[in-house]
């Protein structure tokens, strides 16, 4: 058994791609971890815990102090661990925040570069080399220090990181401008390169400030749903009405939510009539009708009528937690395209040191200064920051999981999102999904039945069968315990004509098939007709009523009891019942859109062949065409899927219950679709890639187009980030760029990548 943990950890002091692949390995490296995946967007790392079995065979090392010794390894790998979802839970900051740094890294530099600028314009003046040395040594020292530090914790683990270039490159800068303006004669105007490195320090400054700004705003979707959680419940109590704070509210307190506020915890409706607004939960704008046993979720807004509600799940157990939890695991998770920037970046900052060595060597050697060759070494050093290489997948995942979160598209994991585009074949499974999934009985048949074929004789009706009202009481009886929608209809039905349940024991469901149970010393069975025909159970005069019925698209359900005569056990026919759903307002104009995109569309049925077409030609399938596939088992569905798969195509499967589990993750990725009663909701959202938060079909195509834009935006933002350095190093290299241009475009390269990654807020469905 499986018994793997997570656990998530803040991480203080990453700068780009290197950073990233150093904290991973310092923290595989404790015992008793089996996974790593650490996200520079969020600043954080998400750790798998081995088994217990496996941590022990491992190493003997005790679990109680895991985090302990995992925030160690950071801060012994050179950086500061801290709380999880510090980026988060933060409180939103001024946009100024953290800007003092560069405002002063700008005042001490502007004296050095004004003469720079003067030069354009033919006016050469120059600071004294003494008043150069002062106004840089503060900002190399005092404002760069975090790159000396990082620098140095890179050296002591044998690797590179950002800063370490930036601290190698601006030190050789400011240590040839020491080293001329000491070697100078007395009185000489000496060309140094104080501004140079200043400059580049405080622009690598502005670039990491600017890049924060934008990653607060990649986040923004999580704070949200953060923030919409009260911090206070109207709690009925003893004493009545009292003020509690929400995380001391438990399952089964009734509380009373009043016009405006946000429901504390998910709960079900007990007194009062009122529209909710569930926007934060489905993405639907509309406020949606709750009358008495309507489900509350937690975080949405009440709306006009004051109410009270009995708490059916709190803390961690609800709705919107399970939202949140969903979203942070695709924000905290890799894209399998982030292989290739893992692969690259663990060697990228050695292959760069080279690089700069070789420029060094080059210009010297062919009878240039040395103060020239080191100059363009520094460049080198300076444009290849690897900063961009490391932002521009989880930025791109962050900012399309978080709009899609936004209008009730849940994307589990990045994995889902990176092959969503590649989809060629959607299955659809019908009730429920294609469908409204609340069907209703439209027709039930009695059998008639002569003394012959029963024991209980005496209980015949006038024309030798059941009553009709004594049928609808005992399949209502069987079936009460059932979530099953065509069991709801045939309570709904029994309610509605009055009749009492009578107990069943003994009920057990047969997997495909259907039900069956003790009700009144009667054994009864009620399924598909399949299983009456694997039972040889004839339909006898209602075999015409059934054909009739399937023709036009109705389900048919069988009632048989299981009776002795002459010492042998038989299967009967008491009555068949016919149910009707209707198709789901938006569901031919989402099949079309999808086609639309050239995807082939499917729908899987449980039901018979005759039923399943009529239905799927209302929804403007072609079943000539191979696009119904009937009577498949719940079981089978996933074959059926791996079938798909199996001929060459990737699929996406869209499912609404327990019995879709398994296509769900058979499929290349599973979309599941919330149920408005959240039945088998919470195993098909574990079993999915993708969760759609309300039936609107229209959002599948929705879904894989959000899905294409973020696949696109990692794209470009990796094929950027690779020209930059491709293109970049050999132009600095070769002398084409000095290093205050090359610390400007090495700052705005990462600061381009995260707007880039920002524009995917501006979709809409």
């Amino acid at each position: 058994m499986n018994n793997e943990a997570t656990l998530d950890i803040g991480i203080g002091g990453m700068t780009c791609a290197s950073c990233v692949a150093r904290v991973e390995r310092a923290l595989k490296k404790v015992p008793g971890v089996s996974g790593v995946a650490v996200n520079l967007a969020t600043e954080s790392a998400r750790v798998q815990l081995a088994t217990a079995d496996a941590a022990e065979a491992a190493a003997p090392v005790p679990a109680v102090n895991m985090e302990a010794r995992l925030r160690r390894a950071v801060r012994d790998a050179g950086y500061e661990p801290r709380a999880a979802n510090t980026m988060l839970d933060a409180p939103d900051a001024s946009p100024w925040a953290g800007f003092a740094p560069i405002a002063w890294g700008l005042a001490l530099s502007a004296p050095l570069v004004l003469p720079m600028l003067g030069d354009l314009f033919g006016l050469h003046w120059m600071l004294p080399a003494l008043w150069q040395f002062l106004l840089a040594t503060p900002v190399q020292f005092v404002l760069g220090a975090r790159f000396y530090k990082a620098g140095w914790h890179a050296l002591l683990n044998l690797s590179g990181n950002m800063d370490l270039l930036v601290a190698i490159g601006t030190t050789a800068g400011w240590a040839l401008s020491v080293w001329l303006w000491l070697t100078a004669e007395p009185g000489a105007m000496v060309h140094l390169y104080f501004e140079g490195s200043a400059l580049v320090v405080t622009l690598v400054l502005l670039g990491k400030w600017l890049e924060a700004g934008a990653k607060r705003q990649t986040t923004s979707a999580i704070r949200a749903l953060h923030a919409l959680r009260p911090e206070v419940a109207h709690l009925i109590g003893l004493d009545g009405e009292v003020d509690v704070p929400a995380d001391e509210v438990l399952v089964g307190d009734k509380l009373i939510v009043k016009p405006g506020e946000r429901f504390a915890a998910d709960g079900v409706l007990l007194e009062g009539f009122t529209q909710v607004d569930e926007s934060m939960l489905t993405g639907e704008s509309l406020p949606v009708a709750k009358e008495v046993d309507s489900l509350l979720t937690a975080g949405s807004i009440n709306g006009d009528g004051r109410v009270l509600m009995r708490v059916r799940a709190v803390g961690t157990d609800t709705m919107l937690s399970h939202i949140i939890r969903l979203v942070e695991d695709a924000q905290a998770a890799k894209a399998p395209i982030q292989r290739l920037v893992d692969q690259v970046s663990a060697v990228f900052v050695p292959v760069v040191l080279g690089i700069a060595l070789l420029t060094l060597l080059g210009w010297w050697l062919s009878g240039h200064s040395f103060e020239m060759a080191l100059i363009n070494a520094v460049a080198v050093l300076v444009i290849a920051c690897p900063c961009a290489l490391g932002l521009a997948t989880p930025a791109a995942i962050m900012a399309g999981t978080g709009v899609a979160a936004k209008y009730g598209i849940l994307i589990k994991d990045a994995e889902a999102l990176e092959l969503a585009h590649k989809i060629d074949t959607v299955v659809f499974d019908k009730t429920g999904t294609l469908t409204v999934g609340r069907p209703k009985l439209l027709e039930l048949a009695c059998v008639p039945e002569d003394a012959q074929n029963r024991q209980h004789a005496q209980e015949r009706d006038r024309d030798g069968g059941l009553p009709r009202a004594e049928i609808l009481q005992l399949a209502a009886s069987l079936q009460s315990g059932s979530e099953h929608p065509l069991a709801r209809a045939v309570l709904a039905s029994a309610k509605a004509e009055g009749q009492a349940l009578l107990a069943a024991t003994d009920v057990s469901a047969v997997p495909g098939r259907g039900m069956q149970g003790l009700v009144d010393g009667r054994r009864l069975l009620l399924g598909s007709l399949r299983w009456m025909d694997e039972l040889q159970v004839g339909l006898g005069p209602l075999a015409a009523s059934a054909a009739q019925w399937q023709a036009q698209g109705a389900t048919v359900s069988a009632l048989a009891e299981q009776v002795t005569q002459g010492g042998l056990e038989r299967v009967v026919l008491l009555a068949l019942m016919a149910f009707g759903d209707e198709p789901k307002p938006a569901a031919k104009q989402a099949l079309d859109a999808l086609r639309a995109r050239g995807l082939r569309v499917l729908m899987l049925s449980g039901d018979n062949q005759g039923a399943a077409e009529a239905m799927a030609r209302r929804l403007g399938l072609k079943p000539e065409a191979g696009e119904v596939m009937a009577e498949v088992l719940p079981g089978d569905k996933a074959a059926q899927v791996l079938r798909l798969k199996a001929g060459g195509h990737r699929v996406l499967m869209v499912g609404d219950g327990v019995n879709d589990a398994p296509a769900l993750a058979a499929a290349d990725v599973g979309m599941a679709m919330a149920n408005p009663d959240g039945g088998g909701t919470d195993v098909a959202m574990h079993a999915a890639g993708m969760t759609l938060m309300r039936g609107d079909l229209l959002l599948v195509a929705a879904a894989l187009d959000i899905s294409a834009r973020t696949v696109r935006k990692i794209r470009q933002n990796l094929f950027w980030a690779f020209a930059y350095n491709v293109a970049g190093i050999p132009l600095a290299a070769l002398g084409f760029l000095n290093p205050v241009f090359a610390g400007a475009a090495m700052a705005m390269s990462s600061v381009s990548v995260m707007a880039n990654a920002l524009l995917l807020k501006r979709w809409k469905p």
